[in-house]
């Protein structure tokens, strides 16, 4: 049944098939969030101001073809919001602000607002643990290829970027890799990535007003065109996706502890049930793997430095 199209609505082209893909395949999406007061100059520069430490990463890499290297962690210290978007503008950084809810409930409204429209929509889907995150990007900047543990989508609100989308399945996603990743042992960004991956890849360009939801876990990269780009992200949890992340939980013990080396994914029937009780012992015990991450920071950002960032002694911090 179609629903019947409101004005206030922020996905703008919804159809009657769109339910029985979301989850499933790639989904391309308009919406009306182009225009709005949250993601202009003068809100993202308060929103850096505001924004403590822990909340927010500023990388960089080198300009390369394809993948990019890894990136380097920088801070931000002594600049204004308005002074950090300019060297956002000509530099060779990006921003990622990952709880700007916290500072501005404003963008927790603007979530809570998108996912009831998505649960109004999808028969059955209801997310809870959601966030959102923003993403402001120097031109030309790449995000190397990587996967997210959660449900995951992409909005693009101002600029132009390509989306490359890699099927969530071997060998683009090994599942030992994932495990790894749901455990806390390796970083998004350490999967495994070859160039001919791309002959492979769905490619998705997202103008403003667009954004693009993917199947869980789909290993993805993306390549800013030459002007600055404003994003956000927003993942979620359901009770479908935990109880993935609790077989992989529990699989990535049992590879890595027992030595097992063949293991299904089923999340149904006894030896689902058998993983459910594993990881949840391990979990929440002394013996769970996860660790705080540490970040490395090696640079700062600076006006008046090449590409917008000043090498400073590094030091290390956990969150």
């Amino acid at each position: 049944m179609n629903m019947p199209m409101r004005t206030d609505q922020i996905i703008t082209d919804w159809q009657p098939h769109f339910p029985a893909l979301f989850g499933k395949h790639s989904l391309a999406l308009g919406h009306s969030l182009a225009t709005s007061p949250l993601f202009a100059d003068d809100a993202l520069a308060r929103l850096i101001e505001a924004t403590p430490r822990e909340a927010y990463h500023v990388n960089y890499s080198q300009k390369t073809p394809g993948n990019p290297p890894k990136r380097r962690e920088g801070e931000i210290k002594g600049l204004t919001g308005a002074e950090v978007l300019d060297v956002v503008r000509t530099g060779n950084i990006w921003i990622n602000l990952t709880a700007p809810a916290r500072t501005d409930p404003a963008y927790g409204e603007l979530l809570d607002s998108l996912y009831a429209e998505f649960e109004e929509r999808v028969p059955g889907f209801k997310s809870y643990k959601r966030n959102l995150t923003i993403l402001i990007s120097s031109p030309n900047v790449s995000v190397k290829y990587h996967a997210d543990v959660p449900g995951q989508s992409l909005w693009q609100v101002r600029g132009t970027k390509k989306v490359y989308v890699y099927p969530n399945t071997p060998p683009f996603l090994s599942q030992p890799a994932l495990e790894k990743l749901i455990l806390g042992q390796a970083r998004e960004t350490d999967m495994p990535f070859e160039p001919w991956y791309d002959d492979y890849a769905e490619v998705h360009t997202l103008e403003a007003g667009k954004m693009l939801h993917w199947p869980l876990n789909g290993p993805h990269r993306v390549v800013n065109e030459n002007m600055l780009n404003v994003s956000f992200t927003t993942e979620h949890w359901t009770d479908e996706l935990r109880k993935h992340y609790a077989v992989n939980y529990a699989n990535g013990i049992l590879r890595s502890r027992a030595g097992i080396p063949h293991l299904n994914q089923n999340v149904s029937g006894l030896s689902y049930y058998a993983k459910l009780a594993l990881a949840g012992l391990v979990k929440f015990s002394p013996l769970n793997p996860q660790k705080k991450k540490a970040y490395k920071v090696d640079f700062q950002v600076d006006p008046t430095a090449p590409e917008g960032i000043r090498d400073i002694e590094g030091y290390t911090y956990t969150k």
